[in-house]
C-alpha cells in the first residue's frame, strides 16, 4: 500500500469519528458507484450530507480542501444521484423482506433496515472534511459545509 493510501484511510477514519461525534446518522462509507466513490454519506437531521474527505500530511501541496475542484464536485453530484437510486432500491428490498413479501435483501448490503429513514430528504448537500496530520499531536479537522 502506498503511503498516501494509508494517509487517506486514516483521514477517513478521523472524519468518520468527527461526523459521529456530531450525532449524525451514517448511512454509508466508501460507497462505490460507476463513476467512483463517496467517502461518507450521513444524515444531519433530515438533510442528506455527502462528505468528501481530503487528507494531507502537511501543506506542501496546499490545503486539503483545495483538491476538491469543480470537476470533482460534478463527479460527486453524479455519484450522489447513483447512491440515491441504489439506497432507495436497498431500502425497498429490506422493507419488503421485513414484511415477508420477498426473501432477505441482498446479502452483505451495507445499509441496515432503517424503518425511520425516508426515501425523501429535506435537502441534500455536499460537505468537505479536511484533515491535516501534524508531526505531533492530533490531526486538525476542518469541516466545510455546503460546498455544493
Amino acid at each position: 500500500m502506498a503511503k498516501k493510501d494509508g494517509v487517506g484511510r486514516y483521514g477517513e477514519r478521523v472524519a468518520l469519528r468527527h461526523v459521529v461525534s456530531r450525532g449524525w446518522q451514517v448511512l454509508d462509507t466508501n460507497w462505490r458507484g460507476k463513476d467512483g466513490e463517496l467517502d461518507i454519506v450521513a444524515l444531519d437531521g433530515d438533510v442528506l450530507v455527502v462528505i468528501e474527505v481530503k487528507t494531507r500530511s502537511g501543506h506542501g501541496f496546499g490545503h486539503p480542501a483545495e483538491a476538491v475542484t469543480p470537476r470533482k464536485l460534478a463527479r460527486i453530484k453524479r455519484l450522489t444521484g447513483q447512491w440515491l437510486t441504489a439506497f432507495r432500491e436497498r431500502l425497498a428490498a429490506a422493507r419488503l423482506a421485513e414484511e415477508g413479501i420477498v426473501g432477505s435483501p441482498v446479502p452483505g448490503s451495507p445499509v441496515p433496515v432503517l424503518p425511520d429513514v425516508r426515501t425523501r430528504f429535506g435537502a441534500i448537500r455536499i460537505d468537505v472534511v479536511a484533515v491535516t496530520l501534524q508531526e505531533q499531536g492530533c490531526a486538525v479537522v476542518e469541516h466545510l459545509e455546503s460546498v455544493a
